[in-house]
């Protein structure tokens, strides 16, 4: 039980760390850490690795990842996400499914993307979200990606609500803001949810408030 492999699905508002803490106060002292960041607005797919299994994680930071993402119009924020001020507005173009398709699918292969300022890359070893709450903004070089499929699931004239299915190092938020661009207008990630880490999906999570429950009854 301490060196295992344990999907938690990442309520929304928890950071996380805070996951990490929860599980690790349970199974002190050994070590507890995670397979790849989610936002505190996003819930969905978490892998926490312990003990000798913290070896694991870079094997899961590689592998596919699956997310239901939803992308507001006509507004973008400095965050590129819900949670910023917002900073842009623009028109929002008559959109049908097919112009949508076609904006999709320029996005699917190998893509060149810019980091968000708020995010953990570090500029000098601090985090960029550092950065960023101070009014600092560093150039960020764009990095190669890689977008397995994304499938278009709903839209309005206002939203669309995309599955990607992506590589190691996508910003969700940064293809939120991308595709609004290329719809002719600007944009920011309304709600994400990590559906799927490799082979791990909802269904075969634990829920972080029934984790003491399931620890106990492997004990």
């Amino acid at each position: 039980m301490i060196n295992s492999v344990i999907p938690i699905w990442k309520p929304v508002d928890w950071t996380s760390f805070d996951v990490v803490k929860k599980i690790r106060n349970q199974i002190k002292p050994f070590k507890v850490g995670h397979a790849g960041t989610l936002d505190p607005f996003s819930e969905g797919v978490l892998m926490i690795c312990t003990g000798k299994k913290t070896k694991c994680v870079e094997s899961f930071m590689n592998q596919p990842k699956e997310y239901v993402a939803e992308i507001n119009l006509g507004c973008e924020t400095d965050t590129l996400d819900l949670t910023g001020n917002i900073i842009k507005r623009a028109q929002i173009p008559d959109i049908n499914e097919n112009i949508i398709q076609n904006v999709l699918s320029d996005f699917i292969g190998d893509i060149m993307q810019e980091p968000p300022m708020y995010s953990a890359l570090k500029y000098n070893g601090q985090p960029l979200y550092k950065l960023a709450r101070r009014g600092i903004k560093i150039h960020r070089k764009k990095r190669a990606v890689k977008i397995y499929n994304i499938t278009l699931l709903n839209f309005t004239v206002s939203s669309i609500e995309i599955k990607v299915m992506c590589g190691r190092g996508t910003y969700i938020r940064s293809l939120a803001c991308d595709i609004a661009l290329s719809l002719g207008t600007v944009g920011y990630l309304k709600s994400l949810k990590r559906t799927r880490v490799g082979d791990f999906d909802e269904k075969s999570c634990i829920k972080i408030n029934e984790f003491p429950k399931w620890l106990s009854a492997r004990i």
